[in-house]
């Protein structure tokens, strides 16, 4: 059986300083259901993607970093004639990362409802999905919608990361309705602090929902209990995988049939380790290192 099946699309991102100036630059890969596969995979859990990349280069690389880390990637695709899509990210001092994105009519945007492998998502101990796939366009979105509800028909939980990026929506408004929809048929919501009043009406009593607050930690409302945890304690080189490291930790742990304050300890120790590495999931631990 596998534990976590999820859907996204996996792109190649280009580190830098100021373009304009800066002569260097570092290659990796990424995605956050990309980087959430690899940091199951390395605690052991049998983790299964679901997505499309380019018959290019970045597209080998992706596949060969997953199968690598022993992630299933029976479902992906190689797409012929469209790239991979590409993230350029430029630090800035004392602010965020300035994001770039390079994904309009890549492979991982063309991921469709027939796609979806309804029977292994059936089979799946937990279907991920993630805000980021649903703004990528109509299919991508249907593609979303397809395994939420392959999902609720087996009575699989459903886990859903908000990850809100202003620049893949053409309004607020596209995105709250979208968000929100996902938002209320999710068992276990992961929202950043400032993207409540996005999901205003999925904030019931009965759903499990972690709340990420930067610098003061995270919290975590489980079963009409509150649970807090303090910011992670780690020197921070790139924060890129940060939130992604975050989510599957808690994930891990909730698998594990650990308590939320253990859950929130384990989402700390991975969001940590992501942020103290210039890569977003090279830095990730195994089970031993926790």
């Amino acid at each position: 059986m596998t534990d976590v099946y999820t859907l996204g699309e996996a792109l190649g991102v280009v580190s830098s300083g100021r373009v304009r100036h800066e002569t260097e630059a570092r290659l990796d890969v990424t995605g956050p259901e990309f980087t959430l596969a690899v940091a199951l995979a390395r605690l052991g859990h049998r983790c299964a993607y679901l997505g499309k990349v380019g018959s290019d280069e970045l597209g080998a690389r992706v596949l060969t970093t997953l199968r690598g880390e022993g992630v299933d990637v029976a479902d992906t695709r190689v797409t012929e004639g469209v790239p991979t899509g590409l993230l350029l990210r430029e630090s800035r001092v004392g602010r965020e990362p300035l994001v770039t994105h390079y994904r309009a009519g890549s492979a991982g945007s063309t991921l469709s409802p027939g796609n979806v492998p309804i029977d292994r998502i059936g089979a799946a101990r937990m279907l991920h999905v993630t805000g980021v796939t649903a703004a990528l366009g109509r299919d991508p979105h249907d593609a979303v919608l397809a395994a939420v509800s392959a999902a609720k028909s087996a009575e699989v939980p459903i886990s859903f990361a908000v990850e809100y990026r202003p620049e893949l929506w053409a309004s607020v408004r596209d995105a709250e309705e979208v968000l929100t929809e996902l938002a209320c048929q999710s068992h276990l919501l992961f929202v950043r602090q400032d993207e409540l009043d996005l999901i205003k009406p999925a904030l019931t009593p009965e759903r499990e929902v972690v709340v990420a607050r930067g610098a003061k930690g995270a919290s975590v409302r489980a079963d009409r209990m509150r649970y807090d945890a303090p910011g992670p304690q780690a020197p921070v080189v790139d924060t890129g995988g940060a939130a992604d490291a975050f989510v599957a930790g808690y994930i891990s742990a909730a698998l594990d049939g650990l308590t939320p304050p253990e859950r929130l300890h384990r989402a700390t120790q991975l969001s940590a380790a992501a942020a103290s590495c210039a890569s977003d999931w090279q830095g990730l631990p195994t089970r031993g290192d926790l």
